[in-house]
């Protein structure tokens, strides 16, 4: 992803990494210590009610820090990649980009605040819908077996991504891996990455704080949201909600339901370390293990531009 952008010269700070890695915590030491703003860059966290499985900051975690880009949708919205852009360039350009420290784990939409999404062709709402009735019955490794052969450089992500690539190659005969190349808008800003990642213990990591979320109550918010949100919401897709809802409806143990999750969070894990090692510009890019001794000195030195981390 370029460094470039055209706002003055101004450059946005960001703070990524594989879910579990640390990230949060991490950014939380550094917005504090500097008195910055947390702009949240996590396509689950967008939504209202789904709190503890996407890891949503706490309210005393928000205390500390001010938080934007959470709790931004109702569960049944369609929320896109496209709108967080909207909202992330407000914030920041309300409260001044040195102001702000963007976090999370999302690529699509730091791809569409740094290099806005490519100009779409017009799609047709009828075939739209009915193609999309048609897709969501597939599974995601079907949906993943169509993608490498309509647009391959996309069948590594997650199933939304997948359902957006095949609807764009079969209603417009295009792939969305071109027009990201030969259609997309002029970058809006310079940018500069921390990649935090613990590397060889995130399996680990992540097994930990799955099973933090279940004894913290993760199955009573599910309960209480199946009570309220439609099946087919969106925000359902957030990691791990639909299993343990199939598991409130009496399909397998909380066992089995927690094997899932943890093998389906390990996966994304995966392509999102695929996503920050091939998408973004090795010349802005900090590597940091939030194991190191140091490690929140560390991020005020990246923070300040001073040598590496």
């Amino acid at each position: 992803m370029s460094s470039s952008g055209d706002s003055a010269g101004a450059e946005l700070r960001v703070v990524c990494g594989p879910t579990g890695a640390g990230k949060s915590a991490l950014a939380l030491a550094l917005a504090e210590a500097q008195g910055l703003t947390i702009l949240a860059a996590d396509s689950r966290q967008v939504y209202r009610g789904f709190d503890i499985g996407t890891a949503k900051p706490t309210a005393a975690e928000r205390a500390r820090v001010p938080h934007e880009g959470l709790d931004l949708a109702d569960a049944g919205e369609r929320y896109s990649a496209a709108a967080w852009a909207a909202h992330a360039d407000e914030v920041i350009r309300r409260l001044g980009p040195p102001r702000v420290l963007i976090v999370g784990g999302t690529g699509l939409y730091l791809r569409a605040l740094i290099e806005p999404l490519f100009e779409e062709p017009p799609l047709d709402p009828t075939r739209r819908a009915a193609l999309a009735a048609e897709l969501e019955t597939l599974d995601t490794a079907t949906l993943r077996r169509w993608v490498l052969h309509v647009d391959k450089a996309r069948a590594g992500l997650g199933r939304t991504q997948l359902l957006r690539a095949l609807e764009v190659a079969m209603l417009t005969g295009q792939r969305i891996s071109n027009l990201h190349r030969e259609a997309a808008r002029p970058p809006h800003w310079r940018s500069r990455w921390l990649v935090v990642d613990p590397r060889e213990v995130l399996h680990e990591r992540i097994e930990r704080r799955l099973d933090a979320m279940l004894a913290t109550g993760w199955l009573d918010e599910v309960r209480g949201l199946t009570a309220r949100v439609p099946a087919d919401a969106p925000a359902w897709n957030a990691c791990g909600y639909e299993t343990l809802r199939a598991h409130l409806d009496g399909e397998g143990t909380l066992d089995e339901a927690r094997r899932a999750i943890l093998v389906s969070t390990r996966q994304y894990a995966k392509r999102q370390r695929t996503w920050f090692r091939h998408q973004l510009d090795d010349e802005a890019v900090t590597q940091l293990d939030p194991r190191d001794a140091g490690a929140i000195e560390a991020a005020q030195r990246w923070w300040h531009g001073r040598g590496s981390a």
